[in-house]
């Protein structure tokens, strides 16, 4: 225990969850101390670094806003356990189902008699001036009469060991996927002792959670479908709706994704539009429903209230139940829970007065410097105030603004958080924790609590707040048993050949459409950097040939990749196509929609898949306009290149060739179409055609120079240079090889949704065919019948690109948009 303990600190006026008050080890706590004891400090480190690399591995992240480690920050996980005991874990549990009992009987009565607020035991302020009381959703009753599917509380211990209510989440409360993942990561690194200690499993609660919302949608005879609405990646927490998605089988959309038709929720696919009966959120009430809630909201579902008013949706959690959110609410709950479900409250909430009361203002004010101060509404956006720390003048001035507005304001005693060891630096540290249990309300209409929770750890010792957003860290949280373990751990349903699936059948269009332009983009960033490559390798070249680098700046100008001359000196223009941040074609732009277009669709990448995307983000980072130079652009630009190639492996090599894989490379075929139609057809008018200098970059353009010159051991000439570029069947990089792969493409989707092919490209492709290139040879055209062959060819050429753009405009609005009349079928799940 000596070298262990040596800088762990044992304050008397804190609870330690470690130690007792003399020093010694709690018994529960005995068996993990000991088995750290035996493992030395090189092996936990060794331990701590799996969980590392399983978080990495894993891409466990929590999105903090304008953090110096990037919108994708690593979730942090402490290697040790947070323990309880059985003793100490049923009456935590008792408290939090009866607590989750309770708040759904309150919403019942808010959005139902109100009798509560007639009869004075609840100030209407506190309910009415929140903007999370919904007024459309007055009266209206959930399906199966739920409110509350899924709550979460956040609790601390005080100085005597005592849990107490910090606050309940009842909206949308996060963490419960996370907790998961703590667990199996955690118990990877301690396998052993996870078995010898029976700590009880979490994988009743997601069963449950999937029991309750497939039970209670209304189906009506059909297999009920549940989705999982998120407000998308930017959201903090968007790793857990990723992970929950796949966890509980529930597809992962957006507001987008959805749409209401004749009061009935559907789910926007390419085989048309499905029901859906549930709906599992991650979205705020208010910006659940812009027809009737808050009309600014572009993440909600026009019409979602209407089918919920109709019952013919079940939204969890009921909307307008963030209401019950507010800290204000926290003193009400002993006399409610006596006044509905005639009980107790067995978990006292840390001391909270609302000072809108009576007499609870001037209460506050002659202890505020002990009190915390915080908002009784959302719409209030200031961190908690503590009292302890502020001088005589800051008190001053928050005494006369709680005087201003009283009914604004919480004022809360400072909970005293609990001492858990964290391991740090190769040895045990105590920081501050709270823990936040999560309950779900099982088919019976009781809750069912999950036996452990997710522990937060304050950032640094000596903490007062546990915030995930200020740097906090999380535990896992293992609640031991001397019984056999019940349930069992989270495992995949059985499946049997009945079971089998080929093909997704709710994928989203959106999903599709930003696969779609993740292949596009992908191919758009290849095109973009072959060019400026080949413009600035000529450009830097001291030796360079003359009219190859004006034929490849001609082109770059006809394609609107480089910006106009004139504007600035050559050097400034090219600078800007590559990384110039206010031109909107430039190299670095595209990346970033990239990178934009790819985290839409990150559930559907493999995790190297994603590495590589990520790897991308860091080069078109790295291209910084106000330091960058020619020469360091042209290795940059190499690097991108390879970079851009390992995308196209990862497409041809580690997805499933699903609808959505179709899409994505169909989305590459043809950004590759247009790009070298156009290329061509402005080579071909641009008067270097017989230049073996051009042709030679035209090569390179198109990846071909390898292929030219391992076949003709010659300089580049015009007429094999087209063959190769135009005509050939077997180079990818080929016009007719990419025209008829997008037209076998388009074959199979219209024959998958039966759709008839309305643009054709087979005659375009029999045209291009049709050209002879023996033509180029044939003396009697002289030089000006052969210039107008050339002109001939780079109007077919044109043609071709500009087909291309139609087709991907008719994908769109067949496949994306839903607004024709094939598109609009209803497809009954």
């Amino acid at each position: 225990m000596t070298d262990l303990l040596a800088h762990y600190p044992l304050t008397p006026a804190t609870y330690h969850e470690l130690l007792r008050a003399d020093g010694s080890l709690r018994p529960h706590w005995q068996r993990l101390f000991r088995q750290l004891e035996r493992s030395g400090a090189a092996q936990l480190r060794q331990r701590q670094a799996l969980v590392a690399r399983q978080i990495q591995e894993n891409g466990v992240t929590y999105n903090v806003y304008a953090d110096p480690k990037g919108t994708d920050r690593p979730w942090e996980l402490d290697l040790l356990p947070n323990l309880l005991s059985a003793e100490e874990w049923q009456p935590i549990a008792a408290g939090v189902a009866q607590r989750a009992r309770l708040l759904n009987a309150l919403l019942g009565d808010l959005y139902g008699e109100q009798q509560l607020l007639r009869d004075g035991l609840l100030p209407s302020e506190l309910v009415f001036g929140h903007p999370n009381f919904l007024w459309p959703c007055q009266g209206v009753r959930p399906v199966g009469g739920v409110f509350l599917h899924s709550y979460a509380v956040d609790l601390a211990r005080d100085a005597g060991g005592r849990w107490q209510v910090l606050a309940d989440r009842t909206q949308a409360p996060s963490g419960a996927g996370y907790a998961l993942e703590n667990r199996q990561i955690v118990s990877r690194a301690f396998p052993e002792l996870y078995r010898d200690l029976r700590v009880q499993y979490l994988a009743g609660y997601f069963r449950t959670l999937q029991e309750t919302l497939s039970r209670h949608a209304p189906c009506e005879g059909e297999t009920p479908l549940v989705v999982l609405l998120t407000p998308g990646r930017f959201n903090e927490t968007y790793f857990e709706h990723l992970y929950l998605a796949r966890q509980l089988g529930f597809p992962l959309v957006e507001g987008h994704d959805l749409t209401v038709r004749d009061d009935t929720l559907y789910l926007k696919t390419l085989g048309g539009l499905k029901r859906v009966h549930a709906v599992l959120r991650r979205l705020d009430d208010d910006f659940c429903d812009p027809l009737e809630l808050r009309t600014d909201s572009a993440l909600g579902v026009p019409g979602l209230l209407a089918a919920v008013r109709r019952g013919r949706v079940l939204v969890a959690n009921a909307l307008g139940s963030g209401v019950l959110e507010s800290p204000g609410l926290l003193g009400f709950l002993p006399q409610l829970s006596q006044r509905l479900i005639g009980e107790t409250l067995l978990l006292p909430s840390v001391d909270s007065r609302w000072l809108g009361s009576a007499g609870v203002l001037d209460a506050t004010l002659a202890r505020l410097g002990e009190r915390v101060i915080k908002p009784a509404f959302p719409s209030q956006s200031f961190e908690p105030l503590f009292g302890q720390g502020l001088d005589a003048e800051g008190l001053a001035a928050l005494a006369e603004r709680l005087r201003a507005r009283p009914h604004n304001y919480v004022a809360q005693a400072q909970a005293q958080l609990s001492q858990a060891p964290i391991w740090q630096g190769g040895e045990l540290q105590a920081r501050a924790i709270g823990m936040r249990v999560f309950a779900v309300a099982s088919a019976d209409g009781q809750y069912w609590v999950m036996p452990g929770g997710l522990t937060r750890v304050a950032a640094r010792a000596g903490a007062e707040v546990v915030s995930m957003q200020r740097g906090g860290a999380s535990k896992d949280t293992w609640v031991l048993t001397d019984q056999p373990v019940h349930g069992e751990p989270l495992r995949p349903r059985n499946l049997g050949v009945r079971d089998l699936i080929r093909q997704d059948p709710y994928l989203p269009s959106r999903v599709v459409e930003n696969l779609y332009w993740f292949g596009r983009y992908s191919e758009r960033c290849d095109d973009g950097a072959r060019l400026l490559r080949v413009v600035l390798a000529r450009y830097v070249d001291a030796d360079g040939d003359d009219c190859a680098l004006q034929s490849a700046l001609n082109l770059g100008e006809r394609l609107g990749l480089l910006p106009p001359a004139g504007e600035a000196g050559l050097e400034r223009r090219l600078l800007k196509a590559l990384c110039g941040d206010d031109w909107p074609f430039s190299l670095r732009a595209n990346l970033r929609r990239l990178h934009w277009a790819a985290a839409q669709v990150r559930g559907r990448l493999s995790q190297e898949n994603w590495n590589a995307v990520l790897e991308l983000q860091r080069e078109a980072q790295s291209l910084d306009p106000a330091h960058a130079d020619l020469g360091e652009g042209l290795d940059s630009l190499s690097r991108l290149v390879m970079s851009l190639a390992a995308l196209s492996g990862f497409a041809l090599d580690d997805m499933t060739r699903d609808d959505g894989w179709r899409f994505l490379m169909i989305g590459r075929r043809i950004e590759r179409v247009q790009f070298f139609a156009e290329s061509l057809a402005a080579f071909l008018r641009g008067g270097t055609v017989w230049d073996a200098g051009s042709l030679e970059w035209l090569l390179e353009l198109g990846n071909s120079t390898i292929t030219y010159r391992s076949r003709y051991l010659a300089s580049p000439q015009l007429i094999p240079v087209l063959d190769l570029l135009l005509l050939h069947d077997q180079n990818p990089h080929a016009l007719r090889f990419q025209l008829q792969a997008v037209e076998r493409t388009l074959a199979r989707l219209n024959r998958t949704f039966g759709v008839p092919q309305e643009l054709q490209l087979s005659g375009l492709i029999g045209r291009l065919l049709a050209f002879d290139l023996a033509t180029l040879e044939n003396p009697l055209f002289g030089a000006s019948g052969l210039d107008a062959v050339l002109l001939g060819l780079a109007d077919l050429l044109q043609e071709i690109a500009q087909a291309a753009g139609q087709i991907s405009d008719r994908l769109e609005l067949r496949y994306f948009a839903h607004i024709d009349d094939i598109s609009q079928q209803t497809v009954s799940a």
